[in-house]
């Protein structure tokens, strides 16, 4: 398993799709944490000094030495509902999307300063998991 995952909900997180992203994009363990939106406001006051809640957070762990995890990636359960219902899509969907995001910016891609990479990438995954489109890509849209 690459995704070792702590779920503070009662999300029914879909593991195996999220071990499939995986795989296709790295060999290295990637910790997921699913919670609510006042524990991620918390994080992202702490870590980004945004004092709001935000859909997903990711945290690469720097070097890349064998054996060290990529990273970890934290989702927030009440954007997976909101954003699903808003768009149309199942939360799983959703889940997978922002793990796709987060996944890309432990890889080292950056959607605010780069000229556009990220979104292809995005888009790319997106068409070989056969998912929605996702904010990054709606956004560009």
């Amino acid at each position: 398993m690459l995704i070792s995952i702590e779920n503070q909900t009662t999300f029914d997180t879909p593991l195996s799709e999220l071990e499939k992203i995986a795989s296709a994009l790295t060999s290295k363990e990637i910790e997921l944490i699913i919670t609510d939106a006042p524990t991620i406001q918390e994080m992202n006051a702490s870590y980004r000094f945004k004092d709001m809640p935000t859909d997903v957070l990711s945290f690469p762990i720097e070097g890349r030495f064998e054996g060290v995890p990529l990273g970890s990636i934290v989702i927030c359960v009440d954007f997976i509902y909101e954003k699903a219902e808003l768009l149309g899509h199942t939360p799983e969907q959703e889940c997978q999307l922002l793990f796709i995001h987060g996944v890309l910016h432990l890889l080292g891609f950056d959607h605010e300063s780069d000229n556009g990479e990220m979104r292809e990438e995005e888009e790319v995954l997106i068409k070989k998991f056969n998912l929605p489109d996702s904010l990054i890509v709606r956004t560009y849209k």
